[in-house]
């Protein structure tokens, strides 16, 4: 199991609408996630700067690499623009983390 963690930046002011949002996932897009080997995934917020941590646990990393070129997820990358930093294909700016320790 591959663990990943990255920092995305969403619009601080935007905090209940990205949170309603995530509630109502749709579900084509949880089915796509897991489709794509995601299990354990939870995003937080730093509601003072509006940074989002996002953290999951992949089956195989290149499986998750390739979600990004599905349809849904394209539409799902659209659809939140208005409340995130993207990038010029709509995809989240994303940070990657490191893992420097982690405790069985």
């Amino acid at each position: 199991m591959n663990r990943k963690a990255s920092i995305m930046f969403r619009d601080k002011t935007k905090i209940a609408e990205y949170k309603k949002r995530h509630d109502e996932l749709w579900p084509e897009m949880k089915r796509i996630i897991k489709e794509h080997g995601a299990h354990n995934y939870s995003i937080f917020v730093n509601k003072g700067t509006g940074e989002l941590f996002a953290y999951l646990e992949l089956d195989q990393e290149n499986r998750w690499d390739e979600i990004g070129k599905t349809e849904i997820c394209k539409k799902w990358w659209k659809y939140m623009k208005p409340l995130m930093k993207t990038n010029p294909d709509n995809g989240p700016v994303s940070v990657d983390l490191e893992e420097v320790f982690h405790l069985d």
